[in-house]
């Protein structure tokens, strides 16, 4: 026996029926605020373009400028418009003063040394940490952390006596002693109590019975690090490698610590060469415009990388 239903035409007397002259008002209003808040944060977000930009626009105009006519400009909006005596004098004088290429090749050795080695070590402690499960991996986690809290100034010194201490192999045989060599600039900051940390919690993320369903193929812990949780952390691996990089390539304390030798100093330091005898602050624009312009370069062509790699290490865990 088959049963036919048909849909009923009347409405339902129960659900009163919607006035249009009472739900436009409520679509206008609500329309209203919401073009407000994007009115909003257009301002906020134009302001913070101005606070954050207008340096940098001062510091490239400022670059092909003589420094009477900076100081003249400054108070005025002359001062970010590329108008005036504008000339490369400052670039080539750059050249003359310091070894720009030189300091360069340093500190993208470094920086890339350090960040490549950063990756491997700082995710195989994480991974540890995190899948391995031993016994008192939760009080090794807390240590770590603990270190967050102090600051490198007050570990330079004694750190610096302890690299000075080091064995090391040179062209000369094997000496005491790390400093003015490359690895005192990497070695010190491979490991990372932030960059373990971060791992950690995206590692943790990720569901452990695909280490028991590899386990039972035979993969070792080594090869469920390799093939299977580092492929699956891309948005980790990003996030670590953009905030290794940064604070690398602005280092300034330690190498002028610990480097003396003018062919392994980083383009930081080299800062200081134009603050000694007449110092020429457009040539002191023109180096900090050639310094900033490759990581300016690397975030405009990764900031979607950028974005995401944070976003998602901050979402994971």
């Amino acid at each position: 026996m088959s049963t036919t239903t048909a849909l009923d035409p009347t409405p339902n007397p129960t659900t009163p029926a919607l006035d249009p002259a009472t739900t436009a008002p409520r679509r206008r209003k609500r329309d209203g605020r919401h073009g407000i808040r994007h009115l909003v944060g257009l301002v906020l977000r134009l302001v913070l373009c101005l606070v954050f930009g207008l340096p940098l626009v001062f510091m490239f105009v400022s670059s092909f400028k003589p420094d009477l006519q900076i100081f003249g400009d400054l108070g005025s909006w002359k001062a970010f418009a590329p108008i005036g005596d504008l000339s490369l004098e400052n670039y080539s004088g750059v050249f003359g003063r310091v070894p720009f290429a030189q300091f360069l090749t340093n500190s993208v050795v470094i920086t890339v040394t350090t960040v490549v080695l950063g990756l491997v070590v700082n995710s195989m402690a994480a991974f540890a940490l995190s899948r391995i499960g031993f016994r008192g991996a939760g009080i090794v986690l807390a240590v770590i952390l603990a270190t967050l809290i102090v600051p490198f100034e007050t570990l330079a010194l004694p750190l610096l006596w302890w690299v000075n201490k080091l064995p090391f192999l040179g062209p000369d045989g094997l000496s005491e002693g790390w400093l003015d060599t490359y690895q005192v600039q990497i070695v010190p900051f491979i490991a990372n109590a932030f960059s373990i940390f971060l791992f950690y919690q995206y590692f943790d993320s990720i569901p452990k019975e695909l280490d028991e369903a590899a386990k039972v193929d035979g993969a070792g812990w080594f090869r469920i690090y390799r093939s299977i949780v580092m492929p699956l952390s891309g948005p980790a691996v990003a996030t670590v490698a953009i905030l290794t990089f940064l604070p690398t390539w602005n280092q300034y304390l330690w190498p002028l610590m610990s480097v003396q030798s003018e062919e392994l100093r980083p383009v930081m330091v080299g800062i200081d060469y134009f603050k000694q005898l007449n110092t020429s602050w457009g040539q002191i624009m023109a180096y900090a415009s050639m310094i900033t312009a490759p990581v300016l370069v690397l975030f405009v062509a990764f900031q979607r990388s950028f974005i995401n790699s944070i976003a998602s290490s901050g979402v994971k865990g």
